[in-house]
């Protein structure tokens, strides 16, 4: 193989999509956040011999499953949880998008418990997106929020982005740890989430009752032996660096794994007892919260109106996303929307083709000024981290060596 060709983060050289929906074999599997470096190897979605995705693999089982019988497993759990005398017992970590909106009243009003939603701040809310937040809260719920230090937040955001090309992971850290430090302050032992892994592409089929694999849902604890690292550097050499006190990193560390298993901690998705589908979902928000939708049309990177609305920075998310895998937020959004059949395979490929991979150009600023970054610097950062193996330059032009409407 050519220096050329070489692939980074140990993807597969052979770029291959999903026979079912548009996804992509380069797309990462989670990663423990506070492991990250930068010579990390990726672990990245199944494809079975037949080239569908793990996702649309789960998804074929969906059809098998008898969510009545589901529900009555989750009226049991429910049950063993339910408080007698009015306190909190369940915990639905949310920003006021559609998922968030749904699971909360769902529990509520349904069900009949009595729920605590918790929102670890975005970087910087969007109008928008701090309209449906309140909306939220507004229309019956009890909420913590917590805002971190603004400039250690841009500080990590810079770090996490010149390192490992992952502006996001400060939220991201946040964001794992925040619901369980929430949860076992406030006594609670339920955790009920949106969404689950199995929607977005994970791999990871797994059709049990309940699960208390934190892991599998994406609460990376810290366990015993760990070191920590934050945007690829060693948490003790990030303080000697930068002139940091230890409170500073505090809100961004994982929680240890002797006081989740004290705790008792069960943490499952909605989506395992009710049958997840993104639209019904977002006019349920509209009716019952007044949620509204991106007042442009549509995110950047994609063609939803409902997609990445609270986070002025959740754009460069998937624009980094995009360099350095070759599929984005349009590729996400149109591979749920193929297995919910939403939309066809062949409308999502069209999708893909004009919206995939735009930048966004519209939060620049507040981005730069966020990381403290020139725009010329932000761009030889990008073009560091594009793989070899998918992206060439033709005429002055970044291009994709293979794409999904080329794969026809």
């Amino acid at each position: 193989m050519s220096i050329k060709e070489k692939s980074f983060f140990g993807l597969p050289h052979d770029v291959k999509f999903c026979t079912k929906c548009v996804e992509s074999n380069q797309r990462f599997l989670s990663s423990t956040q506070h492991k990250i470096v930068a010579s990390e190897n990726k672990e990245t979605i199944h494809f079975n011999e037949k080239g569908v995705c793990g996702a649309c693999e789960y998804y074929e089982t969906k059809d098998k499953i008898n969510w009545k019988l589901r529900e009555r497993e989750l009226k049991d759990i429910l049950d063993r949880h339910r408080s007698d005398d009015g306190s909190y017992d369940v915990l639905v970590p949310g920003s006021g998008g559609k998922d968030s909106i749904f699971t909360s009243f769902l529990l509520k009003e349904k069900y009949q418990m009595n729920p605590l939603t918790c929102t670890w701040s975005p970087g910087e809310y969007t109008d928008i997106g701090w309209k449906n937040y309140k909306s939220w809260i507004n229309s019956g719920f009890d909420n913590i929020l917590f805002s971190p230090n603004k400039k250690i937040h841009g500080l990590l955001s810079r770090i996490s982005f010149e390192n490992l090309l992952h502006p996001f992971q400060p939220f991201v850290l946040g964001q794992n740890s925040f619901p369980l430090k929430v949860a076992i302050q406030n006594n609670i032992k339920l955790i009920i989430y949106g969404d689950g892994v199995e929607e977005r592409a994970t791999g990871k089929i797994n059709n049990s009752k309940s699960n208390k694999n934190l892991k599998l849902y994406n609460f990376h604890f810290k366990e015993k032996n760990d070191q920590i690292y934050l945007g690829g550097i060693e948490y003790n050499e990030l303080i000697s660096k930068y002139n940091l006190r230890k409170g500073d990193l505090r809100p961004f560390l994982p929680i240890s794994e002797e006081l989740v298993l004290e705790n008792n901690l069960e943490v499952l998705p909605i989506t395992k007892f009710i049958n997840y589908n993104p639209q019904e979902n977002f006019y349920f928000a509209k009716q019952n919260s007044n949620f509204q939708v991106n007042p442009n049309g549509r995110s950047e990177g994609t063609y939803t109106k409902y997609s990445s609305l609270d986070d002025k920075f959740d754009g460069f998310h998937y624009y980094t996303w995009y360099i350095k895998t070759g599929r984005g937020r349009a590729t996400e959004d149109a591979a749920i929307e193929v297995r919910n059949k939403i939309i066809t395979r062949e409308e999502a490929v069209s999708l893909v083709k004009k919206y995939d991979g735009e930048f966004p150009k519209i939060y620049l600023k507040d981005f730069l000024e966020h990381t403290n970054l020139s725009e010329k610097k932000f761009h030889e950062i990008i073009d560091k981290f594009r793989p070899p193996h998918l992206w060439e330059k033709i005429k002055g032009k970044w291009v994709l060596k293979k794409t999904v409407w080329k794969n026809e």
